[in-house]
C-alpha cells in the first residue's frame, strides 16, 4: 500500500499524516465540551454557545479553496507545517485570553478568534492531507489509504472530550464558571503540534503528483456538461451539507442533553457505585452525572462512531452505497424520534447509538457526489468539501430552538436533516441513471 513503483517504501511518511488526522480528530472533540462550559462561565445562550462551531466550521468553508492554492503554490510540507505554525499560534493565544478581565460578550469574542485561528491551520491541514494521503503508494490503494487515515481521525474524536472535559468541566454538582484553565489543553495541544513540526522538517515528505483521472468521453469527445447539471452531484453536495449539519448539532449538544434533567434520568445506585467521586454527585435523593462525565459519554460515543467506521467500510464493500447510506439515516431518523420523546435511557441509548448510524456518511456522500463524473472529479471534490458549511448552521438553529423550548426538541432539526438524506440515498440510483441517459 505504501510502496512506490521503484520499490521506496512511504510509510513513514503515511504514519506522519495519520498523526494529523488524529490531531485534527482531537481539537473537533475537544470544541463540542466548550459549548456547555461558556454557558456556564460566560452566560451565554444555548445559541450563542453554538458560535463555537460556527466560527470552526466557517473557517474551513472560507479558507480550504486558499489552503489548496497554497499547497499548489508551494507544496505539500510548506503547506503542512504554515498549517501546523498557525494551530500552534492559535493555542497559545488561549493563554492571555484566560487573564483577560472584561465584559462577558468581549471575552467571549476573543476565545472564538483564538479558536478561529487554530481551526484556520487545521483547514490547512485537512485541506492538503487528505489529497495527500491518497499518493502514497500505488494509485490503486489511494482509497484504501484515505480510508485508513480517515480511521485515525474518528480515533482523536474519542480522547477530545476527555482532554478538553478534564481541565474545563465541573467534576461536582457546581457548574464550573471559571475559565482560569481553559488554556491548559491548547497548551498540550500546542506541544503536541510542535513535536509534528520538527517531524516534518526532518522527516522525507516528498512531492508526489496524482495522475490525471481518464477522460470521461461519450462518442470520442469530452463531455462538457456542467456540474449544475449532474443532479446526483449537485443533490450530493446539499445531502452533504445537511449531513455535516445535523452531525454538528447532535455533537455540539450531546453534554447539554445528557446534562438536562427533563432528559436524563437519575442514575440507579448501582451504577453509581461503580462510577468514581468525580463522574457523580447526590442531589434530591438520587445520583446524577457531573459534566466530566457526560464528557466521558460523549466519547463513548464517539467509540460507536469510529466502530461504525471501520465496520461500515467493510459493509461497503459488498453493498451498494447508496443503499447503505439510505438504511443509515432511515434508522437515525427513529433514533432522533426516540430522543424526542424523552423517554430515559432509551432516549439517551438512541443519542449515543446515532453516531454509529453516522459514521459512514461523510465518505460515502463523497463517493456518490463525484462518482461518473471523469476530469470534473477533482472540481466536484471541492465543491463537495465546501459543504462542511453546514456544521456552522445547524448548532444555531438548535440552540434556538432549545432556549424557547427544550433541549430534546432541538433534535427535530437533525430528524429533518437526516429524513432527507435518506430521501437522496435511496433515490441515487435513479439519479445518477437519469444522468447518465442525458449524457
Amino acid at each position: 500500500m505504501f510502496r512506490t513503483a521503484d520499490g521506496k517504501s512511504l510509510l513513514s511518511t503515511f504514519l506522519l499524516v495519520c498523526g494529523l488526522f488524529c490531531l485534527s480528530g482531537l481539537c473537533n472533540g475537544m470544541i463540542d465540551v466548550l459549548n456547555k462550559h461558556f454557558q456556564n462561565s460566560l452566560h451565554v445562550s444555548k445559541a450563542q454557545s453554538a458560535f463555537v462551531q460556527g466560527i470552526w466550521y466557517g473557517g474551513y468553508f472560507l479558507l480550504a479553496l486558499p489552503a489548496g492554492l497554497f499547497a499548489r503554490r508551494f507544496g505539500y510540507r510548506r503547506g503542512i507545517l504554515f498549517g501546523l505554525t498557525v494551530i500552534v499560534v492559535g493555542c497559545l493565544c488561549f493563554i492571555p485570553v484566560t487573564k483577560i478581565v472584561g465584559s462577558q460578550m468581549a471575552v467571549f469574542g476573543l476565545f472564538l478568534l483564538a479558536l478561529g485561528l487554530v481551526a484556520s491551520g487545521f483547514t490547512f491541514i485537512e485541506t492538503i492531507a487528505n489529497p495527500y494521503a491518497t499518493v502514497l503508494g500505488p494509485p490503486d490503494a489511494g482509497v484504501a489509504r484515505i480510508n485508513l487515515a480517515q480511521s485515525c481521525n474518528a480515533v482523536g474524536w474519542i480522547f477530545g472530550p476527555l482532554l478538553g472535559g478534564f481541565f474545563i468541566l465541573s467534576k461536582t454538582g457546581e457548574a464550573n464558571t471559571s475559565n482560569a484553565s481553559l488554556y491548559v489543553p491548547y497548551l498540550i495541544v500546542a506541544g503536541i503540534v510542535a513535536l509534528l513540526i520538527a517531524a516534518f522538517v526532518c522527516a522525507p515528505v516528498p512531492e508526489i503528483h496524482a495522475t490525471d483521472e481518464t477522460r470521461a468521453e461519450t462518442g470520442g469527445s469530452v463531455s462538457a456538461r456542467p456540474l449544475y447539471r449532474e443532479r446526483h452531484f449537485v443533490l450530493a453536495v446539499a445531502s452533504q451539507f445537511l449531513y455535516c449539519a445535523a452531525q454538528a448539532g447532535i455533537f455540539s449538544f450531546f453534554i447539554n442533553y445528557v446534562k438536562d434533567p427533563a432528559s436524563m434520568p437519575a442514575l440507579p445506585s448501582w451504577i453509581a457505585g461503580l462510577l468514581p467521586d468525580n463522574m457523580k454527585y447526590f442531589e434530591g435523593g438520587a445520583w446524577r452525572i457531573t459534566e466530566y462525565c457526560a464528557s466521558a459519554m460523549l466519547s463513548i460515543a464517539f467509540i460507536f462512531f469510529t466502530a461504525g467506521r471501520f465496520s461500515g467500510s467493510a459493509i461497503l464493500r459488498f453493498a451498494p452505497a447508496q443503499r447503505v447510506l439510505g438504511v443509515y439515516a432511515l434508522c437515525n431518523v427513529a433514533l432522533m424520534a426516540l430522543i424526542l420523546l424523552g423517554l430515559g435511557w432509551l432516549s439517551v441509548a438512541a443519542l449515543i447509538l446515532s453516531f454509529f448510524f453516522m459514521s459512514i456518511m461523510y465518505p460515502t456522500h463523497f463517493a456518490l457526489g463525484i462518482h461518473g463524473l471523469g476530469e470534473r472529479t477533482k472540481v466536484a471534490s471541492s465543491w463537495m468539501v465546501t459543504a462542511v458549511v453546514g456544521g456552522s448552521v445547524m448548532p444555531l438553529l438548535m440552540g434556538w430552538l432549545a432556549d424557547g423550548r427544550s433541549m430534546r426538541t432541538g433534535f427535530l432539526m437533525p430528524l429533518i436533516c437526516f429524513a432527507l438524506i435518506m430521501l437522496y440515498g435511496f433515490g441515487w440510483q435513479r439519479l445518477y441513471d437519469a444522468d447518465t441517459e442525458r449524457t
